[in-house]
């Protein structure tokens, strides 16, 4: 469709990377606005109000991405989440160190970013390390041993698609938006929270028609793309150090976005405030559960936004599966946690566990 919107003298790379600015800028301030986090929805002092916005915009983004598919502008079915042979070993060890890393971090990478943009130096030092782990697993030190675990797979053929099960894509997409409908009702979360919610579900199939319909050019095509924070970090960590070299993508577009939409959201609500370490031990912690998610986020297949809010919506049960590991490692991480700072042995004062947001 691109070639017909009359761009003549600029590609659809370009004008993607200004598309995911845009997209980017949306959630930074819906985000920071309804604090928006996977991991406060799990193991939060509020999850159920975490949850309830959460689950709206789920909601949105599997009624707003299977109606795109349904009208055929976009079609998932070469998509790598729907890939045949489920690599298993890695969705699933991937997706429990993610889990486990967003609760040492206080976290999940989007949220993280989010607080980067409101003036939290915790955060800020999470989501580079995140960034640089993430690259070093994709195609640095660490890629043999993301190649290796990514080997074991198991052959699922139609099953790697949830669409396969009874009624097809639309009545499992409906099943699935009633659910995340229902928790969000009885979540007590304010309406207008959960309008926001809905609001950020909605950037996911936006995103997907974006790149995948709109933008499209047969002769110079680009990656079909929906909200993600690993790769696009990656990305973004590579165009910083090399952009004379590497142009900018959607990714690189997405995670500016996203730090300016936090920032203004953060100056005009008041909340921006600089925060940092108080103590080596918090470092520590940080540190390691910014390795932990950057090569969780590579062998899951994606963040809780990249696999869980884009990628659910595509049907996909690698997605699924990652989503479930990913809450699965961070109640783990949680109770461990938990059991080590009420010990008996444990220091009265606990600066180490000042959340991040």
């Amino acid at each position: 469709m691109f070639e017909t919107l009359g761009f003549e003298d600029t590609t659809a790379r370009a004008v993607s990377v200004l598309f995911a600015l845009g997209i980017g800028v949306l959630f930074g301030g819906l985000a920071q606005l309804t604090r928006f986090c996977f991991r406060r929805a799990v193991v939060g002092e509020d999850r159920q109000q975490a949850a309830g916005v959460w689950a709206m915009a789920l909601a949105v983004a599997v009624l707003g991405t299977q109606a795109a598919a349904a009208q055929g502008w976009i079609n998932f079915s070469e998509h790598r989440l729907l890939v045949a042979d489920l690599p298993l070993a890695a969705v699933v060890i991937g997706g429990l160190m993610f889990g486990a890393g967003m609760v040492l971090t206080r976290g999940c990478v989007s949220r993280l970013m989010v607080l980067t943009g409101s003036g939290n130096l915790r955060a800020l030092f999470v989501v580079v390390t995140f960034a640089i782990v993430a690259h070093a697993t994709l195609k640095g030190v660490l890629a043999p041993l993301r190649i290796w675990i990514g080997s074991l797979t198991i052959p699922v053929g139609d099953y790697a698609s949830l669409a396969t099960l009874p009624g097809g894509a639309l009545i499992v997409a409906g099943l699935i938006s009633v659910a995340a409908v229902a928790i969000a009702a009885r979540s007590g979360s304010h309406p207008l929270t959960l309008i926001g919610g809905a609001a950020i579900g909605a950037l996911v199939p936006l995103a997907w028609v974006g790149t995948g319909y709109v933008l499209f050019d047969e002769f110079d095509p680009i990656a079909m793309e929906s909200l993600s924070f690993t790769a696009p970090s990656a990305e973004t960590l590579f165009y910083t150090l090399a952009s004379s070299a590497v142009p900018a993508g959607f990714g690189s577009g997405l995670i500016g976005g996203v730090l300016i939409g936090a920032l203004f959201a953060a100056l005009i609500s008041g909340n921006f405030q600089w925060q940092s370490f108080e103590s080596p031990r918090q470092t520590g912690r940080y540190l390691g559960g910014a390795v932990l998610m950057g090569i969780g986020g590579v062998l899951a297949g994606g963040c809780t936004v990249g696999a869980g809010l884009a990628g659910i919506p595509t049907l996909s049960l690698a997605a699924l599966l990652a989503l479930v590991s990913i809450a699965a490692g961070a109640v783990a991480a949680n109770a461990w946690l938990n059991a080590v700072f009420s010990g008996s042995d444990a220091p009265q004062a606990t600066p180490a566990i000042q959340p991040a947001e």
